[in-house]
């Protein structure tokens, strides 16, 4: 019974009730999808991108370039702290197996990028010991295909980077492996073979890697996959269409592109062609967008499930050099990349930076002149429709604020259609709060992963209405079912701009909830305006705003410091009520503390016609 509960709880709600009967592998490989197939098998190896020519190459730019020198250098330092390590054992996190995988994909490789760039044995044996180690697992958790596709990934790059140097033995006992727990398991129908999520782009990724690596033991079941991939995979970057803007939010993205990333890089490098699939609308596009997203603190708009946290990007690289797109890595991603090769820090049993050895294929010194050249203000468009304003590109003190519109329904969706979060001087006031950890509340039998509106998704304080800067109405969760739209954006003079969100199909108890964002044209104020209509005469409207400024209220005015950064907030709407700092801490055992964070809270009453309208001007000093 417990396993037939876990499987639901990964089941999108879409999937429920539908049985998946067919792996969507064709019979026979269009004569295009053979062809180079059997040329790939005729490969020796290495041939996952690179071939002994390209590693050849990129070991010569790591003594010229000094971006690249600066990662290769990098990649052996960590190599030499996994020496240190024991090779990962099978041990399930709750139904997760992925932070094992995950470290595997780390350490192998890591271990066969240095011994590839600078020829020293121990970390080709330390490599082959990780690899034997996954290989002899019972299997990859299949019941969690994720855990299957990145060991998949990390197997068939070890086993292929290090083909010519491993004795037989070692060879076949990989290969078995790699097929019996990668391959062989790809081949079962499965529910992600036609995700239209994160989970379709890293599961064929992890899938094309492993054919792609023992091509030359059945050619035309290579073929079989690759075509697949090709197939299926668009149906998770539609959702990229028409700006690129990824709708699980920037956690994801890092997720879901990097590896999409990884199957076009290997279509193109291994079988001579990408089929298509970088054409695919938004995809192009897409490269930019975590930088749209990334505010002048280096924190990112964090919606849905995922931290504000970003790092250095192996995706990043690829579009910019891809698409010849060099003024994404200025922004963000040039210091970025200097401060994660400044350092080989790891936590030992972690799973690292497991793309960065990807990367380094693409990584050049950029030209001195670079600058962002992106839009200041963007409607993303998309399945989950957010939009972004800032004063500058230029000014580290930037103004920067972030809307969403959307469904709570949406994968790794919140119920926070209308939240925002604020930036001014280089400090992030307006915050959201991010995802609550899967094990956690998995552990305790909750289902996570229902979208129902009495679903125990809802009761959690992160995921709720009540933790996110959103109006909540009489006390009141967001619908579920409710949609909010970005009805228009514009750009004025100066840095002026206006971002007007509908939000009434979100709430079930007014008839209409507007909230607009107006940036002033000097690029030092911002105004957040809301209107409501059609509530009953003397309902309760709650203004809430999350942030980890100590914060001290003064009349209709609050006073936030942090940093040493000064901003104020004022009520200048028509209702006004009495500001108050509550805890940003939900009633229940199973929410986490959120410490250091409070919640800057209002709340006002409708008037007898059932209207508000409600304002609060943001100005740093």
């Amino acid at each position: 019974m417990k396993k037939l509960v876990l499987l639901l709880l990964v089941l999108p709600l879409a999937l429920w009730g539908r049985r998946i009967q067919s792996n969507d592998l064709p019979e026979t490989a269009r004569p295009e999808f053979q062809a180079a197939a059997a040329k790939a098998a005729a490969t020796p190896h290495p041939r996952l991108f690179a071939d002994a020519a390209g590693f050849a190459a990129l070991k010569a730019r790591a003594a010229s370039d000094a971006y690249v020198k600066m990662g290769a250098e990098h990649v052996r330092a960590r190599a030499d702290l996994v020496l240190g390590t024991k090779p990962v054992e099978r041990v399930l996190e709750g139904r997760r197996l992925l932070g094992v995988s995950r470290t595997a994909l780390f350490r192998i490789n890591t271990l066969a990028l240095a011994y590839r760039l600078y020829g020293d044995r121990v970390h080709l044996d330390r490599a082959v010991a990780e690899l034997r180690a996954v290989c002899a697992f019972s299997d990859w958790n299949p019941s969690h295909y994720l855990d299957v596709a990145e060991m998949s990934l990390a197997v068939a790059t070890g086993y292929d980077w290090l083909y010519p140097e491993m004795d037989e033995a070692a060879r076949r006992e990989i290969a078995a492996g790699l097929r019996r727990h990668g391959v062989e398991a790809g081949k079962r129908p499965e529910w992600w073979i036609r995700a239209g999520n994160n989970w379709g782009q890293v599961c064929h990724a992890g899938m094309l890697a492993a054919s792609l690596a023992l091509a030359e033991e059945d050619p035309s079941e290579t073929a079989r996959f690759a075509q697949r991939c090709v197939a299926c995979i668009p149906h998770s970057m539609k959702a990229l269409a028409p700006n690129g803007n990824y709708p699980e939010g920037p956690g994801y993205w890092t997720y879901g592109v990097e590896f999409n990333v990884v199957a076009v890089a290997l279509l193109e490098g291994t079988l001579g062609s990408d089929f298509g699939l970088a054409a695919q609308p938004g995809f192009r596009e897409t490269g930019a967008y975590p930088d749209l997203v990334t505010g002048p603190s280096g924190q990112m708009f964090n919606y849905a499930d995922g931290g504000s946290g970003r790092g250095t990007s192996p995706a990043t690289w690829w579009f910019a050099k891809r698409f010849n797109r060099p003024e994404l890595l200025p922004y963000f991603e040039l210091d970025a990349y200097r401060k994660a090769c400044a350092t080989a820090k790891f936590a030992r049993k972690r799973e690292g930076d497991r793309m960065f050895a990807y990367g380094l294929f693409y990584v050049e010194a950029p030209k001195a002149d670079l600058r962002p050249s992106l839009p200041r203000v963007w409607d993303a468009g998309g399945p989950v429709p957010i939009a972004v304003q800032r004063s500058t590109w230029d000014n580290e003190k930037a103004l920067f604020v972030g809307l969403k519109g959307g469904s709570p329904k949406a994968n790794h969706g919140h119920m926070d259609g209308g939240s925002f979060i604020l930036e001014a001087q280089g400090v992030r006031w307006g915050v959201d709060l991010g995802a609550e950890g899967y094990h956690g509340i998995e552990s305790r039998g909750m289902n996570l992963w229902s979208m129902a509106q009495d679903s125990d998704r809802w009761k959690i304080f992160r995921l709720g209405t009540s933790g996110h800067n959103v109006l909540m109405l009489d006390g009141c969760p967001q619908a579920v079912k409710g949609f909010g739209k970005v009805l228009g954006v514009k750009s004025g003079e100066g840095a002026s701009s206006t971002v007007t969100l509908d939000l009434s199909s979100l709430y079930t108890n007014a008839a209409q909830v507007v909230r607009r964002g107006v940036m002033s044209a000097d690029g030092k104020a911002y105004v957040l305006k809301d209107a409501v209509r059609g509530m009953r005469a003397g309902g309760e409207i709650r203004w809430c705003m999350n942030t980890r400024a100590a914060a001290e209220v003064a009349g209709d005015e609050v006073v936030l410091r942090q940093d040493g950064k000064t901003l104020r907030m004022r009520q200048t709407g028509a209702r006004k009520g009495a500001w108050r700092v509550e805890p940003a801490k939900g009633p229940n055992v199973w929410d986490s503390a959120n410490k250091g964070c409070s919640q800057l809270l209002f709340t006002v009453l409708a008037d007898a016609d059932g209207a508000a309208d409600l304002a609060v001007s943001f100005s740093a000093e």
